[in-house]
């Protein structure tokens, strides 16, 4: 089997994408509605790579490229709970940008990993992700629209993804997208968990 390309993605959050979903309910079906309940493990000294828990199962993802200002992914680490001390402390926290704590089990579970590991340090932070995903193709292009839970707060992403940048802003242009604001998962759930600063922030300093 060949190699899976990695795929260029545009993303954005908001309340409510009203008069865009709209276009995108218009222009294609919903070919797949999936619903998941997700842990981010997330890093006041890390932007570089995306740390999730699905189903028992970690996933980290590594930004490899910025092309046309859209982010390309790569697989950096996949394992399943418990996790051993040694691929927490060689793999989980130097993607997370920071030193290894001191380990005293030989393995972890999900519990001890987020009750042990996480919640006591300062810069990390278990985030509960609940996602309503709703599946669409638009000119080649993967396209979805999601309701989202971030720690209980309510609000909605639309993502793009394909190999071929043009097509991303192609269907940027068709949607009506032009305005927002291109930010990953990891961005946007520092920013709701306060490890990042909120832009408008600063025009309330002036």
């Amino acid at each position: 089997m060949a190699d899976m390309i990695p795929r260029y993605e545009f993303r954005t959050f908001a309340q409510t994408f009203g008069l865009v979903e709209t276009k995108m309910r218009k222009i294609a079906p919903c070919e797949q509605i999936r619903e998941s309940s997700e842990i981010y493990v997330v890093s006041a000294s890390s932007i570089h790579s995306n740390t999730k828990i699905r189903d028992e199962k970690m996933d980290i993802k590594e930004l490899i490229e910025t092309r046309d200002g859209f982010e390309r992914w790569n697989p950096r680490m996949k394992g399943a709970f418990p996790l051993s001390a040694r691929t927490i402390r060689e793999d989980v926290f130097p993607a997370l940008g920071i030193d290894s704590p001191a380990l005293i089990k030989s393995y972890y579970s999900l519990r001890s990993f987020i009750e042990d590991l996480v919640i006591p340090h300062a810069s990390l932070r278990a985030v509960h992700v609940f996602k309503r995903r709703f599946a669409f193709t638009i000119n080649r292009c993967i396209v979805e629209i999601a309701d989202l839970l971030i720690n209980g707060a309510a609000i909605q992403t639309v993502g793009v993804e394909l190999e071929d940048t043009a097509a991303i802003l192609a269907v940027k242009d068709e949607l009506g997208l032009g305005e927002y604001e291109n930010i990953n998962y990891l961005r946007a759930i520092k920013r709701i968990v306060g490890l990042e600063r909120y832009p408008d922030l600063d025009k309330l300093l002036n």
